[in-house]
C-alpha cells in the first residue's frame, strides 16, 4: 500500500542525463564516460542517483548515454535492471535515438528526442536527473514541492562559494521561491546580497510539467537545445519556473567534475563516516580492492590519521625510505604503488603500478613535466604518464617490489 503522505508517482518518469564526456577529468574519461567512473571503492559515481530513484520511488527510467557508454550500460544492466520492473529501466543511445552521428545535440535534446516515448505512456511529470553528482536525496519531496507550487519547472537549487559558482547556473529567486533570474555559468558571478560570499546555483535536477516542456521544446529551434541555455531562462521569463532547496540539515552535494573536486571528493568517503548514505556496495569489498591491489601483499600494516595514511611494508619496515606515504591522495580500483612510494594530492588512476621510491606532488614543475598538474595542486597519474617518464630516463616502466624476496622485480 501506498503511503499516504508520499506523492503518487506513477504518471511520473525520470531521464538520467548519463551522456557527458567530463573533459575536465582529463585522461580520466578517456575511455570512460564520467558517469561511469569510479568513487567511494567499488562504486561509480551514478550508483548515488541510481540509489536516490530507487529510494524515492521513481519505477520508470531512461537513461540517455551517449559518450563511452559501454561500461555504463553493462554496470546499469547488471546492477541495477533488477531494482526496477521489468523493461523499466532502458537505455537510449544518442546516435541511436537520433538517426545521426552527432547524437544528442544538447541536455534538453535527449528529453526531445525520447519525447515521443514519454507521452505514448501517458507521462504526466518529468524529473530530469544528472548522472555525475554525488549526493543523497529523496525526489519524492521535490515532486511534492513542485505540485504544490503551481510552477510549471522546478530546479532544485544549492549554495557554493562565489568564486565556484562559474561553473554552474546561477539562480537569483524572490522570498517565495519563484525564479527571478538565472544566468548560465557567468562570469564573473554577481554578487547576491542575501548570500555574503556564496551563490545559489542548479544542482541540474529538474522536475518538469511534461505537456509544457513539450510544448516549449517545439517552439527552440534546432537540435542543441540545452536546460541551462534554452528551457531554464524561458520558463524564468515566462515565470514558470520555482527553486526547490532540500530540508535537510547539512546537505551533501557534490559535482565531481574536475580532478581537484573528484579527488576532495573521495577524500571525504574516507575519513570515517561517509558525508552522505552510500549506495549499495556493488562489486568488491574494501579487504577485496585492497587484495588484488597488492596491498595485503606488499604492506604488513597501515595507520591512519586525517588525510595521510603510512603503509609499513612487509620486509625491510626497518629500512629508512621503505614505508609509503600517502597524503591527501587517492587510489583508484586496481592501482598499486610500491614501497617507499611518496604521493600527495595525488590521483593514481585505475590499473596504473607507481614504482618504488617514486615521489609526486611534492616539485610541482616535475610533477607538471610527466603528469597532469592542476592548478590547486591535484596530479594525475596513469600508466602512459609514467610510461613516457621511464622511457625518457632509459628505464623500466615500473620495477615492483617483490614480496617474496624483498626486492625490486
Amino acid at each position: 500500500m501506498r503511503d499516504a503522505r508520499r506523492p503518487d508517482l506513477t504518471a511520473t518518469a525520470t531521464v538520467l542525463l548519463a551522456g557527458g564526456r567530463g573533459s575536465r577529468l582529463h585522461e580520466l574519461t578517456s575511455r570512460e564516460c564520467k558517469p561511469a567512473l569510479p568513487f567511494a571503492g567499488p562504486r561509480r559515481i551514478v550508483d548515488f542517483t541510481l540509489a536516490n530513484a530507487v529510494r524515492s520511488g521513481l519505477g520508470r527510467m531512461i537513461v540517455a548515454t551517449q559518450y563511452r557508454p559501454e561500461t555504463l550500460a553493462r554496470h546499469l544492466k547488471t546492477h541495477w535492471a533488477g531494482q526496477f520492473a521489468p523493461g523499466a529501466l532502458r537505455l537510449r543511445e544518442g546516435t541511436a535515438v537520433t538517426g545521426t552521428p552527432q547524437g544528442y545535440g544538447g541536455t534538453a535534446a535527449a528529453v526531445a528526442a525520447n519525447l515521443d516515448e514519454l507521452q505514448a505512456e501517458g507521462v504526466r511529470e518529468l524529473v530530469v536527473l544528472a548522472a555525475d553528482h554525488v549526493y543523497a536525496m529523496d525526489y519524492a519531496g521535490m515532486v511534492a514541492a513542485h505540485r504544490a507550487s503551481g510552477a510549471s519547472a522546478t530546479v532544485a537549487v544549492d549554495t557554493v562559494p562565489r568564486h565556484r559558482a562559474s561553473a554552474f547556473g546561477v539562480v537569483r529567486t524572490s522570498e517565495g521561491g519563484r525564479i527571478e533570474s538565472f544566468l548560465e555559468k557567468p562570469d564573473p558571478v554577481p554578487a547576491d546580497p542575501a548570500l555574503p560570499g556564496r551563490a545559489q546555483v542548479s544542482m541540474g535536477i529538474y522536475v518538469f510539467d511534461l505537456d509544457w516542456l513539450a510544448s516549449v521544446l517545439r517552439i527552440i529551434p534546432g537540435t542543441a537545445q540545452d536546460f541551462g541555455n534554452d528551457i531554464l531562462p524561458l520558463a524564468v521569463a515566462l515565470g514558470e519556473a520555482n527553486a526547490y532547496r532540500v530540508p535537510d540539515e547539512g546537505f551533501y552535494w557534490r559535482d565531481v567534475g574536475t580532478l581537484d573536486a573528484y579527488r576532495l571528493a573521495q577524500l571525504e568517503f574516507q575519513r570515517g563516516e561517509p558525508p552522505c548514505a552510500l549506495p549499495p556496495r556493488i562489486g568488491a569489498s574494501e579487504h577485496e580492492m585492497r587484495a588484488a591491489s597488492g596491498e595485503l601483499i606488499q604492506f604488513a600494516f597501515r595507520m591512519q590519521t586525517g588525510g595521510m595514511s603510512l603503509h609499513a611494508p612487509r620486509l625491510g619496515a626497518d629500512t629508512p625510505g621503505r614505508w609509503t606515504m600517502l597524503d591527501e591522495s587517492v587510489l583508484l580500483p586496481g592501482a598499486r604503488v610500491a614501497p617507499g612510494v611518496r604521493l600527495t594530492r595525488t590521483i593514481v588512476a585505475p590499473g596504473t603500478s607507481v614504482p618504488a621510491g617514486l615521489v609526486i606532488g611534492e616539485d610541482a614543475d616535475e610533477d607538471a613535466r610527466w603528469f597532469r598538474r592542476t592548478e590547486e595542486g591535484t596530479v594525475l597519474v596513469t600508466t602512459q604518464m609514467l610510461a613516457r617518464r621511464a622511457a625518457d630516463r632509459g628505464r623500466p616502466v615500473a620495477p615492483f617490489a617483490d614480496s617474496r624476496m624483498g626486492r625490486s622485480a
